[in-house]
């Protein structure tokens, strides 16, 4: 009897030490399954609270796998491997779009890979500012990341004869100078210098419409010319106001055959011929020794000075100058004149 039983036992049952065995088995793998499932978690979460944003760029034909490492290795999440498996988990795998992107190191994987499969890519916004020469716009447009070499390439205006705006340029002029209209523009990573450029060139032939042509006609100016005055306009006088006046003794000076007298056009033509800005340097363009408008614009306008140019105010004004306080002084004789400058120009009068 004894020995039935101990068979029966032995056939049918384990010892205890399988039992803890198999038991220890099991509450090592929940055990580290949990830890698994904690550390995937916690590599899921940000890299830090820091908010800097740096953009990333996702080029086509990246696998998982890369797009991770890199993000990784910028130190915009924590885990290449739990970004792997959290886009797998998600079947995301064929959704992560190619762009440019601005991540911070403040958000999560989850964040991270939703805006990459919402393709909401980052873009920058680049501004051509109003009264900037075009060597400025160049240093301005290298500084934005751009390559010396490619931004020589989109100021060449040979490129861009399609656009109406070109159409005002004489042939004997070679530059884009005051041919760019002021305005900020969206770039990402694959955008180019020229993009932006034409669409600069594009905005200005939108102002270039045929009642500011003929504006500038019935002053004896050809449209070319009009820009160069409205140039010169915003160069000598901030005040919208004022410009309108500054442009109406501009235009008197011209039709009596005297010189402009602006310390703007003087300084353009220093700067350009690589001298610093020099009101005696004898350039084509210092107009306080030589008579008539200079032969291209000194920098970009902006639509107060554009009205000014082709709506003159309808005052007798010969001489202005502008104070130390930004006023501008308006007169009709050189004494006037003197007298005002004396009084009010000093530290910008060299005085």
């Amino acid at each position: 009897m004894s020995r039935y039983n101990l068979g029966s036992m032995r056939r049918g049952s384990l010892p205890n030490r399988v039992w803890i065995l198999a038991l220890s088995l099991l509450i090592i793998a929940i055990i580290g399954a949990v830890t698994v499932r904690h550390n995937y978690n916690d590599k899921l979460g940000p890299v830090s609270n820091n908010q800097t944003t740096q953009l990333f760029t996702v080029e086509r034909g990246s696998s998982v796998k890369e797009i991770a490492e890199s993000l990784e290795s910028k130190h915009l999440i924590r885990s290449a491997w739990a970004m792997g498996l959290y886009v797998h988990s998600k079947e995301l795998g064929d959704k992560l779009q190619a762009g440019t992107y601005a991540f911070s190191p403040s958000q999560s994987t989850s964040e991270i890979v939703s805006t990459l499969t919402k393709g909401k890519v980052s873009t920058k916004l680049v501004t051509i500012l109003p009264g900037r020469r075009i060597d400025q716009i160049r240093a301005d447009l290298i500084n934005e990341g751009f390559a010396p070499t490619d931004v020589d390439q989109a100021l060449d205006p040979s490129q861009y004869a399609d656009l109406p705006a070109l159409a005002f340029k004489p042939s004997t002029s070679n530059t884009l100078e005051g041919l760019l209209w002021p305005d900020s523009f969206q770039k990402d990573a694959t955008t180019s210098p020229t993009v932006i450029i034409r669409q600069s060139i594009v905005e200005m032939g939108e102002y270039l419409t045929p009642d500011v042509q003929a504006a500038f006609a019935a002053q004896g100016l050809t449209t070319y010319q009009g820009i160069t005055l409205a140039s010169i306009v915003l160069q000598e006088v901030s005040k919208p106001a004022d410009q309108t006046q500054a442009a109406q003794v501009f235009l008197s000076r011209l039709k009596a055959g005297m010189m402009l007298g602006s310390d703007a056009t003087a300084k353009y033509g220093s700067i350009a011929a690589g001298r610093a800005p020099d009101l005696t340097y004898d350039s084509p363009y210092n107009t306080l020794i030589h008579t008539g408008l200079p032969s291209t614009p000194i920098s970009t306008i902006t639509s107060s000075s554009l009205a000014a140019a082709t709506k003159p105010a309808t005052t007798d004004w010969v001489y202005f100058v502008s104070g130390d306080d930004g006023t501008t002084h308006f007169s009709k004789t050189l004494e006037e004149h003197e007298a005002l400058t004396n009084k009010y120009c000093h530290a910008l009068c060299g005085r």
